[in-house]
């Protein structure tokens, strides 16, 4: 009898199951799309997203207030070799810049905005071992014997850099550089390549690192390796409940479309965080554009001769670092021209393209 009531409920269940999918599925089918919403411009969508009235501010202060009790096991565990993985819902960033600011002064810090776009891991690295060179020369004795910089460190190699933070300077243990990096797990930092060179950089003795994570599939990112031996994380779920909105400027938002002036603005970003050489560079393309409006393009020749007369390049090799680095950034594309040369071009329309050079020669 028992059995048979088991096997009957099952059934049942069964059949309930399917005659409700059947019903489900012979309703009405809604007519709308994604397609059919108004976009919005993208300016007032994020001014409309500013002129929201935050809530439970007093709640959320007392949350991150009752965070500091972690801050001497956080420094403890800094100075014994382990990095700080934060997660949990909400922006960490004023958090874990508060502990860095008021638990690490004894320490340099290099803060690292992993949710920017457009992040040169070279550059983070050189920043990195220029603070642990100058935390080495406060820290020396005036009888010991420093060694001297035979090469500037932004024209060494990723591997020297690595070797120069993972050296023996310092017979003191405390000295250290404490890494910061929101959005270790950022649009710009999650391919494996800099995902490894980010493990070296943790794995060094005087580097201390401390990230925070929002992304769920983040620990795909990572090997056994480096979470354990490199990183060599402590994992602490700190929700904040704090807006992301440092993070979430800089991404698109899906009801918005993007207009001229913000397509110049993001441009003028990417641009300001490049070399004063590197932006002259691209002015010389984009003044050409604007003159020859009908043209395919820019020979890179001809670009060549000109930066190499107003002594903004030495070489085509420098040249050829920057328009790399334009095209790793998306602000110039090649095309073929119609006598088989290859040519530049800047894939802005020409009243953003008039703009973003205002922007960046403010």
């Amino acid at each position: 009898m028992e059995g048979n009531y088991g096997e009957d409920e099952e059934f049942g269940f069964s059949r309930n199951y399917f005659i409700a999918k059947e019903l489900g599925g012979s309703g009405k089918k809604s007519s709308r799309k994604l397609s059919d919403i108004e976009l919005v411009d993208e300016q007032e969508l994020r001014a409309a997203a500013r002129s929201i009235e935050s809530k439970h501010e007093k709640e959320i202060a007392s949350l991150l207030n009752s965070y500091k009790s972690l801050y001497p096991k956080w420094v403890f565990e800094l100075r014994c070799g382990f990095g700080l993985l934060m997660y949990g819902f909400g922006s960490k960033k004023a958090l874990i810049e508060d502990f860095a600011s008021t638990a690490l002064t004894e320490c340099a810090v290099v803060v690292i905005n992993g949710y920017l776009q457009s992040i040169n891991v070279k550059q983070a690295v050189t920043a990195i071992a220029e603070a642990l060179w100058d935390q080495l020369k406060t820290r020396r004795t005036p009888s010991g014997d420093f060694p001297k910089v035979q090469q500037p460190f932004n024209s060494r190699s990723m591997d020297d850099l690595l070797a120069f933070m993972d050296g023996s300077h310092s017979e003191k243990n405390d000295c250290f550089v404490c890494v910061v990096i929101h959005n270790i797990d950022g649009p710009g930092l999650r391919d494996s390549d800099t995902q490894q060179y980010l493990a070296r950089v943790a794995a060094c003795s005087h580097i201390r690192m401390v990230a925070s994570i929002d992304h769920v599939n983040t620990p795909l990112l990572w090997d056994k390796k480096m979470v354990h031996t490199q990183f060599n994380w402590c994992w602490y779920h700190v929700p904040t409940f704090v807006p992301y909105k440092a993070e979430g400027i800089f991404h698109p938002l899906i009801l918005a479309h993007g207009g001229t002036a913000q397509s110049a603005k993001t441009a003028a970003i990417v641009l300001q965080s490049l070399t004063p050489n590197a932006q002259s560079v691209f002015k010389v393309l984009a003044e050409h554009q604007l003159a020859h409006p009908d043209e395919e393009g820019m020979p890179v020749n001809n670009l060549y001769s000109i930066c190499r007369e107003r002594f903004l390049v030495s070489s085509q090799i420098t040249l050829n670092s920057h328009l790399t680095e334009f095209k790793d950034h998306e602000l110039i594309k090649t095309r073929r021209h119609s006598d088989g040369q290859d040519c530049l071009y800047i894939p802005l329309a020409t009243e953003a393209l008039e703009k973003l050079l205002q922007e960046i020669s403010q």
